[in-house]
């Protein structure tokens, strides 16, 4: 083997490690506790991971705490400057219910936080049910409502921020890179977008009470 060959030997080993790495994150997200190996190569190409995914207009969120990471475009400060880059990350805009549950769930996981239980947020489909029926009109249909909750929980787990316990289909985990997205800024702009819903809701509830009324007073005048 000459110098050359031998020269070129561990840069072709950095760049094999930084596809096993960068492959997978431009997939999703990778965690901790599913694939420890992967996450500990990450740790150790850390900063080559960055500087190789800037070029691409993403940049690496990591948090060590928390056990997971993942790739994101970079904040729209870039476009002002006229790097117009397209986007490899896609924004996906959420419904109003998708961003109702998301919001309830990330609540939950912060009680959960404040009372020191434990670092897994596991919640029946029931539960998830009732979290969300005291914001729907009263009188819901019930076997709707939880076909609409499980539909919006397959979103939610196709979005990577709850999973189903193997095994147990009812049974949902809330996953921590929910924390990544529904920060303190999100909850309270959804918190005064959910105040006017539901004084719409109470408004809608009230005119479904006068007109139900007013037919009373008819039926009665006849």
């Amino acid at each position: 083997m000459n110098q050359n060959q031998t020269e070129q030997t561990p840069a072709g080993d950095i760049d094999n490690d930084l596809s096993q790495i960068v492959i997978p994150l431009l997939k999703g997200v990778i965690y901790q506790d599913e694939n420890p190996s992967q996450w500990n190569a990450l740790l150790n190409l850390q900063a080559p991971v960055r500087d190789y995914v800037a070029v691409l207009g993403l940049e690496l969120m990591l948090d060590e705490a928390e056990g997971y990471a993942f790739l994101r475009s970079r904040p729209d400060e870039d476009e002002e400057h006229g790097n117009n880059l397209p986007r490899l990350v896609a924004r996906r805009r959420l419904s109003f219910p998708v961003s109702l549950l998301l919001a309830l769930l990330r609540k939950k996981l912060a009680e959960s936080d404040a009372g020191g239980g434990e670092t897994r947020l596991i919640l029946p489909r029931d539960e998830v049910v009732d979290l969300i029926r005291v914001f729907l009109p009263a009188g819901s249909n019930e076997t709707r409502l939880i076909d609409q909750v499980d539909t919006h929980l397959n979103k939610i787990a196709e979005l990577g921020f709850v999973r189903r316990l193997r095994g147990q289909e009812k049974m949902f985990e809330v996953r921590r890179i929910i924390k990544a997205f529904v920060d303190a800024q999100w909850l309270a702009e959804f918190d005064r977008r959910l105040a006017e819903y539901q004084q719409e809701l109470t408004g809608q509830q009230e005119l479904t009470g006068q007109q139900e009324l007013a037919g009373e007073n008819e039926g009665d005048d006849e």
